[in-house]
């Protein structure tokens, strides 16, 4: 048997390399889709689902797959997803039709979804409580760095080698996670071991996230409020049932009396809300406004995950020893902060203003987003190590869903159905000003729910 010290090491590589895997295949291949449309002669829809179709099984799968992990296995999970992420991104490359790349897209999502929900569960296992704020933020420095690293190399790739060597680039990454999985990542956790599987909790999550995530993305269409209505009502009917099931897939009952992982979990849902879409609107802003180029767009957005790769790491260190909510309220009052300064962008705003700013939204994000998911891993028991990464990851990718949905809604009351040009530049304008206030907004209520969670290391806050 390996030394605790080479087991950490280990399940610090294979986590942290798959939470680059994933961030990093989204960001590449979203700036693949005009290739991708050429070749297969795509229309709009089905190109729209090459990005959504991943997304959605990650989403609908997360919860159960961390569940699963508990019962049967964290490493086997693990690298199960691993494999799977790795063969759907190998078939990928060879992908002769839209919808067969669709399909593999879909058995990457779930892959991701094993690997990600459990990727975290198994770093906290391994790292002990004073060691794991670091670890936890080299991971989430992991993620950034994907984001970072992806539209650059998705564009180089495509441009020299086409849209398929990104999916090609995967490979060798995950079949070197699964390797070192395999061969270094000595034994097992499942603190949950025993227990039986909530099938029909799992289906009814699964539907009403489904149903959320897919309906969000079609807003402002009508038919969206009635997807989003039916999401939530289905997983009101899954919180109820939950509460009635002996073994459930979620333990629900850690929102009614943990504090610190019931705020923690929603300032992490009302952080995302508040930040996802800042790429995606300073993209627009910078290329019909400022009329840069797109890789000169891509320069400037890079300045925020640059940051957030940085001091992630540091940020998790020092939830070590100072509590987590102080630092992660102070990095959301930043973020807060940041935001209220893009609400006054304009025509003549300098790109200096928006790169500093963006740096001081990366340094906002990075000091709340590890200790944030360190308050919330180590408020639960080992048992639930796996449900509360599933949390997380769910909670982000609601986030992420929510902060795009917001944009949207905002786009067509100002602009409607017409395509951005300079006829409409005003009211793009003032669309770009409303959402930055209403994220300033919800993020200075993050505020609140992170410094409500009460201290981590005072005791349980049941």
């Amino acid at each position: 048997m390996p030394d605790h010290k080479s087991l950490e090491k280990s399940a610090l590589f294979v986590a942290t390399l798959s939470s680059f895997m994933g961030p990093f295949t989204i960001s590449s291949v979203n700036v693949a889709l005009p290739a991708i449309q050429m070749e297969f002669s795509a229309n709009a829809v089905l190109l729209s689902w090459v990005a959504t179709s991943l997304l959605l099984a990650v989403a609908v799968f997360l919860v159960p797959m961390g569940k699963i992990g508990d019962i049967y296995g964290r490493k086997k999970i693990f690298t199960w997803g691993l494999a799977l992420y790795t063969l759907a991104s190998f078939f990928a490359v060879f992908a002769v039709s839209i919808k067969m790349l669709i399909i593999m897209r879909v058995f990457q999502g779930f892959g991701a979804a094993m690997f990600v929900t459990t990727g975290m569960a198994i770093i906290t296992s391994v790292f002990p409580p004073q060691k794991r704020g670091r670890a936890i933020g080299v991971y989430v420095s992991a993620v950034y760095i994907g984001l970072s690293v992806g539209p650059f190399a998705g564009g180089l790739l495509t441009q020299h080698l086409g849209w398929r060597s990104i999916f090609a680039v995967v490979v060798p990454f995950g079949a070197a996670s699964v390797f070192v999985a395999m061969k270094y990542l000595k034994g097992e956790w499942a603190d949950a071991r025993g227990e039986k599987l909530d099938i029909a909790g799992s289906l009814l999550y699964g539907l009403s996230i489904l149903a959320l995530v897919y309906g969000a993305s079609l807003l402002p269409n009508a038919v969206a409020v009635y997807l989003v209505l039916a999401g939530f009502l289905g997983l009101g009917a899954f919180i109820w049932l939950e509460l009635r099931t002996r073994y459930p897939v979620f333990e629900v009952r850690l929102f009614r009396y943990n504090r610190v992982f019931t705020f923690s979990s929603l300032a992490a849902l009302i952080n995302y809300s508040a930040t996802f879409a800042i790429t995606f609107l300073l993209s627009l802003y910078l290329q019909f406004i400022k009329g840069v180029t797109p890789q000169a767009a891509g320069t400037i957005l890079i300045a925020q995950p640059i940051v957030m790769a940085l001091f992630s790491p540091l940020a998790g260190r020092l939830s070590d020893k100072i509590e987590p909510r102080r630092i992660a309220s102070a990095g959301m009052m930043i973020t807060a902060a940041g935001l209220l300064s893009f609400a006054f962008v304009g025509p003549d705003t300098s790109k200096i203003f928006i790169v500093c700013t963006l740096a001081i939204l990366g340094f906002g994000f990075a000091l709340f987003s590890s200790p944030n998911m360190n308050a919330i891993m180590n408020s639960v028991e080992k048992k639930y190590f796996g449900i509360a990464s599933g949390t997380v990851a769910t909670m982000r990718l609601l986030g992420q869903m929510t902060s795009m949905a917001i944009a949207m809604v905002i786009f067509a009351i100002f602009i409607g159905r017409e395509q951005i040009s300079p006829s409409n530049y005003n009211m793009f304008l003032k669309s770009v000003r409303v959402c930055f206030i209403i994220f300033s907004s919800l993020c200075t209520v993050g505020i609140f729910f992170s410094l409500l969670r009460g201290d981590l290391r005072s005791g349980p806050s049941y």
